[in-house]
């Protein structure tokens, strides 16, 4: 994986956020809110560049002003744009959300971010990475369901490390067994997987022990299951389950906790890329984490793992 151009591909949703300019519980108490670039796997590609590792992101926006304004924002952060297409007929794709310092609420107006087919992922973009990357999001609507399923298991044949965030939603994926039959399918590209407490009770529709949500991980195939615990720090399963560690969290004022996850999995594949071992990664994953946490917008460039 050493010699490949990108050290990530990733692959779903880009779109724009509406973000509440004020904490609030709900967006029901919010008022006024910000534009922002939005979507996990752009965001993901973005802290994998500002982390100094060269990422492309393939994703579907209207064309319209801001499907450009996406592209633009994108390329911004340093991330190779021209796997981006536009639809013809789609708009781009808007996610309205409140600002916390917990799990958002939101409500998501899907049109261009599904429109991905296979011919945006060909075998000679894969065998160019190392990770190829994806979320629940992205995975929830057709025809970006199928085409990203099927350029796992193309990725996996080719040498590339499969990933997820497996960021459930309900209001996104209202058929959780629909979504545990396609999750089961992309994890068994041996897939490296992200996910925390709230999307396992999401998915699960109610809270479940760690040693439930990572087994069943590891049973639908996937190689390495983080589970991630908030303030509590994290659970790192892997060689398919046979080893195990637990990772504690330092406390920390939270600030703004929106994008962190993607901030965590950036830090824990960056270091992934660069030979450290599960332990390590989740280290280095909370220490990224912890560097949007607290403060408000994006990671600033040139960050470097400890």
């Amino acid at each position: 994986m050493e010699n490949r151009n990108y050290q990530l591909i990733a692959v779903g949703e880009l779109l724009v956020d509406l973000i509440g300019h004020e904490v609030a519980n709900s967006l029901f108490d919010t008022r006024d809110y910000h534009r922002y670039q939005g979507g996990s796997p752009a965001n993901m590609a973005a802290n994998m560049a500002r982390l100094g590792n060269k990422a492309a992101l393939v994703a579907c926006v209207g064309d319209d002003n801001l499907g450009t304004y996406l592209t633009q924002r994108v390329g911004e952060a340093g991330v190779d744009t021209q796997f981006i297409a536009r639809d013809p007929e789609a708009p781009s794709s808007i996610v309205i959300v409140s600002r916390t310092k917990g799990t958002p609420d939101f409500i998501a107006y899907r049109e261009a971010d599904r429109m991905i087919r296979p011919e945006h992922i060909p075998d000679t973009l894969l065998a160019q990475a190392s990770i190829f990357h994806t979320t629940c999001f992205a995975l929830s609507r057709q025809p970006a369901q199928d085409a990203i399923v099927d350029a796992a298991q193309r990725a996996c044949k080719a040498g590339c490390q499969v990933s997820i965030d497996a960021n459930y939603a309900p209001t996104i994926w209202p058929d959780r067994e629909g979504a545990k039959r396609i999750l089961k399918s992309y994890c068994s590209a041996n897939a490296l997987v992200k996910l925390s407490e709230d999307d396992a009770a999401r998915l699960y529709g109610s809270p479940q022990t760690p040693e439930r949500i990572i087994g069943d991980f590891h049973d639908m195939g996937a190689a390495l299951v983080c589970l991630t615990l908030g303030g509590d720090g994290s659970w790192v399963s892997y060689d398919y389950g046979k080893e195990k560690v637990r990772i504690q969290a330092k406390p920390i004022e939270v600030i703004d906790a929106t994008g962190a996850g993607d901030a965590y999995w950036a830090g824990f594949l960056t270091a992934w890329i660069g030979g450290r071992t599960p332990e390590q990664c989740a280290h280095a994953a909370a220490w990224v984490a912890e560097q949007k946490l607290t403060r408000k917008g994006p990671l600033p460039t040139g960050l470097q793992l400890p």
